[in-house]
């Protein structure tokens, strides 16, 4: 019997089941995926959320559908629904691209080759966790945004994958946490993983990052990333290129940490990447309660794009880069 489990996401021999992650930290709960239709739901609402999940999720669902019988031109339509179902985080479409020429073989060949791709992530999180951590100075004070621990990915996480590697090499490192609007997967999703994993940390409003970097309170900005421009261009989650260019004010390393399945060589750089717009509502109503006029428009852009001459380095499974021409070879 094949299974496989991680923070967010079990697969075993024909069922696929994701953690909610829109309950958490308040609720734990499983959801067994049902059918394609379904999975993009969860996808778009971001009950399943981060570039490498995203992917992992996708390829695993395929199996699922191929141990179920579909055939391959099923199993190609629902490859292509899949690959629409979030434009900017390239993870997905570079792992599909890389499963479907195998979907006309045995289910259980695809069923093998979307497993090597959940093993092969967990492999890239350990790197990616080697790699950053020189970085780190004893008792450093980290500023992160969003969530990349092991929620968003099949292993121990990117940038929240490096931090978690230097609290259990004793470093002792102190995390300033970004709420992240709109959907607060900072508030919700990193402390959480941070309180799980020990480390020291305190949650601000996105908006009081200036006033810790004018105090001197800030070591090292480490961010994840959902796509890396040829040109060393990254997208990521909105509120990253303030950072950036707070942590360039004020002479503060700015690292992305990424697996190299984050890398898109076909896009030259930050106007060729999609940019997801997300739904008035996360601005205008939380719950049931109404936090702007009926009516309101809105700007609510799930992701923004740091311009490669903002970012220190990236901290990749093939090593830390810090000349972008890297990405286009």
């Amino acid at each position: 019997m094949t299974q496989r489990t991680a923070t967010a996401l079990r697969y075993q021999n024909g069922t696929l089941a994701i953690l909610d992650q829109r309950a958490l930290p308040s609720e734990t709960l499983w959801v067994e995926v049902k059918d394609a239709d379904h999975l993009v739901a969860l996808i778009q609402s971001l009950a399943i959320r981060g570039a490498p999940l995203i992917g992992i999720a996708a390829v695993l669902f395929l199996a699922v559908a191929a141990k179920a019988g579909k055939d391959a031109r099923t199993l190609k339509a629902i490859s292509a629904q899949l690959r629409a179902s979030r434009p900017t985080a390239v993870n997905l479409m570079n792992l599909l691209d890389r499963l479907n020429p195998l979907l006309d073989k045995d289910s259980a060949t695809i069923e093998a080759a979307a497993v090597a791709l959940f093993d092969e992530d967990v492999a890239l999180c350990e790197r990616i966790s080697d790699v950053g951590l020189p970085l780190f100075k004893k008792g450093c004070r980290v500023l992160t945004h969003c969530n990349t621990g092991g929620l968003p990915t099949a292993g121990r996480g990117t940038a929240l994958g490096v931090v978690t590697r230097a609290q259990e090499a004793g470093l002792a490192p102190f995390v300033w946490v970004d709420e992240t609007r709109p959907l607060g997967q900072g508030s919700r999703l990193t402390a959480y993983e941070l309180k799980e994993a020990g480390v020291a940390h305190k949650l601000q409003p996105d908006s009081a990052a200036a006033s810790l970097f004018a105090a001197g309170k800030v070591d090292l900005v480490v961010v994840g990333a959902d796509r890396i421009a040829a040109n060393g261009d990254t997208a990521n989650k909105v509120g990253t290129l303030m950072l950036a260019v707070l942590a360039k004010h004020f002479g503060v390393p700015f690292y992305i940490a990424a697996p190299w399945t984050t890398v898109d060589p076909a896009c030259p750089g930050a106007a060729a990447i999609p940019i997801e717009d997300r739904p008035a509502d996360e601005l205008l109503s939380l719950g049931n309660k109404q936090l702007a006029p009926s009516g309101t428009a809105t700007y609510n852009p799930g992701f923004d794009v740091t311009p490669a001459t903002l970012i220190s380095g990236w901290i990749t499974d093939r090593g830390l880069i810090t000349n972008p021409d890297a990405f286009s070879q």
